[in-house]
């Protein structure tokens, strides 16, 4: 096969799956690129027998304004991810892995049922269902805990965290930090201790946009950061996403401000007696904040907030890094409280 092989050229695919003998000869399944990742090729393989696919190929550029590379290599961290999140999260919760395939950095799992929705979109829309947030804090608590109970499995396989460094740290730490001074020391200090908080699995990516609920469940998606390090990163990266739908979504700031606080007592209390739990809560507030200004000035700024909205979020969070609170529900009220007060003075 050309090792040039592009998976979003239908032709080239279906040549690629014949040759491989993925399909057999005569085959045509249809085949539909799937959109709103920035780090991938991604390709939905629907195929006569009923079965249904999703290809993923990873980019060595990602699809963002700013220029962000990336090993392709790291697909492989996924189907790594997919392998041994099937032993540690709740059944039927992580899509089984089909193939995967070295030369041309791709992997195959099996896709999601229809009818499904996408959590972020349904979230955007303002319809926010309070089981689905239970259900969301559950999975990573499950995660965090059962991968902390199997650590001498567990560890060993993902300790590599150079995905994390050039996907996380880097884009939204590092590169937030060289555009907003105020907010350098703070990120500067949490990369560096985040280095040094080696404790359990992290996802990395643990977004509403990961999510896709068919049936009333959770399904989790896309795991190629998954790593061994500081499970405050995962909790910081997911409060973001319902405190600046709380900022962005009229009408339901109060909504998503008590969704935020609920995700937060849902996960502590699945954790249960971890020994490195009462620790937690104060990384955690620190990586909300930060993830917070990320979303805004890093390399993957959040696509929905507007340039005002981006402004306030930016200026709230500088008050709060100033003196950071110390627990995830006085982060919560202060945050939403400061938006208020800052839309109030600009009125």
């Amino acid at each position: 096969m050309n090792r040039e092989l592009d998976i979003e050229q239908p032709a080239d695919l279906l040549a690629y799956l014949h040759a491989t003998g993925r399909i057999p000869p005569g085959e045509e399944p249809a085949v539909r690129p799937l959109s709103g990742g920035v780090s991938n090729r991604t390709v939905l393989l629907q195929r006569p027998n009923g079965e249904a696919w999703v290809l993923k190929q990873a980019l060595a550029k990602l699809r963002v304004p700013v220029d962000w590379f990336s090993s392709p290599e790291r697909v492989h961290r996924e189907a790594l991810g997919l392998r041994w999140l099937q032993k540690l999260a709740p059944p039927g919760t992580i899509p089984p892995l089909l193939f995967e395939d070295h030369e041309h950095h791709l992997l195959a799992m099996a896709a999601v049922p229809q009818p499904y929705d996408n959590w972020k979109s349904l979230l955007l829309a303002g319809k926010l269902d309070l089981d689905h947030v239970t259900q969301f804090g559950r999975l990573l608590a499950t995660i965090h805990r059962q991968a902390y109970l199997q650590r001498e499995e567990v560890e060993p396989v993902f300790v590599d965290r150079s995905f994390f460094e050039t996907l996380r740290l880097e884009p939204y730490y590092g590169y937030t930090a060289s555009q907003v001074p105020q907010a350098a020391a703070f990120l500067q200090a949490l990369m560096d201790a985040t280095r040094q908080r080696l404790i359990t699995l992290v996802h990395g990516d643990y977004s509403p946009k990961n999510i896709l609920i068919h049936q009333g469940r959770l399904v989790l998606l896309d795991h190629e950061v998954i790593h061994w390090g500081d499970p405050a990163f995962d909790l910081g990266f997911s409060l973001t996403h319902l405190l600046s739908k709380a900022h962005h979504v009229a009408g339901h700031r109060e909504a998503f401000a008590q969704a935020a606080h609920h995700y937060w007592e849902v996960y502590r209390s699945t954790l249960g007696d971890m020994p490195w739990a009462d620790g937690l809560e104060g990384f955690a507030v620190r990586h909300t904040l930060a993830c917070l200004l990320a979303r805004v000035d890093g390399r993957s700024p959040l696509e929905y907030l507007r340039e005002e909205e981006r402004q306030r979020q930016r200026q709230a969070v500088l008050r709060l890094m100033a003196a950071p609170p110390s627990t995830i529900p006085t982060l919560v009220q202060t945050f939403v409280s400061t938006l208020n007060t800052l839309e109030t003075t600009r009125t």
